[in-house]
């Protein structure tokens, strides 16, 4: 493993030197809420969403004291946009009630907010207090595959199992982004971009 780790983390260096979040915020719980509205629907999406839904509600009391009627206009757009109407206020109030207004450092409180699974909490753990972990998106799960780093039965929890293990603490927000990156520029779903890849050579697919 570690010539192929080597390899990947070499090449991935090369080409995504310098990659991170595209969440735009400009308070810690816009980027939770942003994570948390980022389910299965595009980082841009997001951000043209959000910056009207905030621009109107510009405080954690403002959004706690809407109704989710009230939200559906600016989220519209995106996937599961109700439930995740009801998640924003969800959160805003338990930041007030029980977290004195501040986004969690740690992953056992931030998922007892609503809307919040293992996979939001590490991004905003990551993002906002640079805690090392590796959470795993469809990008990162399919790249890891592809680059035998993981099996194709393997569910999100054994990924995130075997790339902690595979790769040191110190590098892991790093290769996140990366890997992330990689998915939605070149090793992408369909039509990946292999033609002059470094990794074609240890890729399972070689499509």
């Amino acid at each position: 493993m570690g010539n192929k780790t080597t390899l990947i983390e070499n090449y991935l260096d090369e080409i995504l030197p310098n990659v991170g979040c595209e969440l735009v915020y400009h308070k810690d719980y816009e980027f939770l809420l942003a994570v948390m509205l980022s389910a299965q629907t595009t980082d841009k999406a997001v951000n043209k969403a959000t910056e009207q839904l905030f621009n109107k509600y510009q405080s954690l009391e403002e959004l706690a004291s809407a109704s989710p009627n009230d939200l559906y206009p600016y989220i519209s757009q995106l996937g599961m946009y109700k439930v995740k109407a009801n998640n924003i206020i969800g959160i805003a109030k338990g930041l007030i009630e029980r977290f004195n207004k501040s986004v969690p450092d740690n992953k056992e409180d931030l998922m007892s907010l609503p809307g919040v699974g293992n996979k939001t909490a590490e991004v905003t753990i990551i993002e906002l207090y640079h805690y090392p972990e590796f959470p795993v998106d469809t990008h990162v799960a399919r790249i890891s595959k592809r680059l035998g780093l993981a099996k194709e039965k393997d569910d999100v929890s054994d990924i995130e199992r075997k790339l902690r293990k595979a790769f040191i603490k110190e590098h892991w927000i790093k290769l996140h982004h990366q890997f992330i990156h990689f998915g939605r520029v070149q090793c992408r779903a369909k039509n990946p971009l292999c033609e002059n890849c470094k990794l074609i050579g240890i890729c399972r697919e070689k499509l």
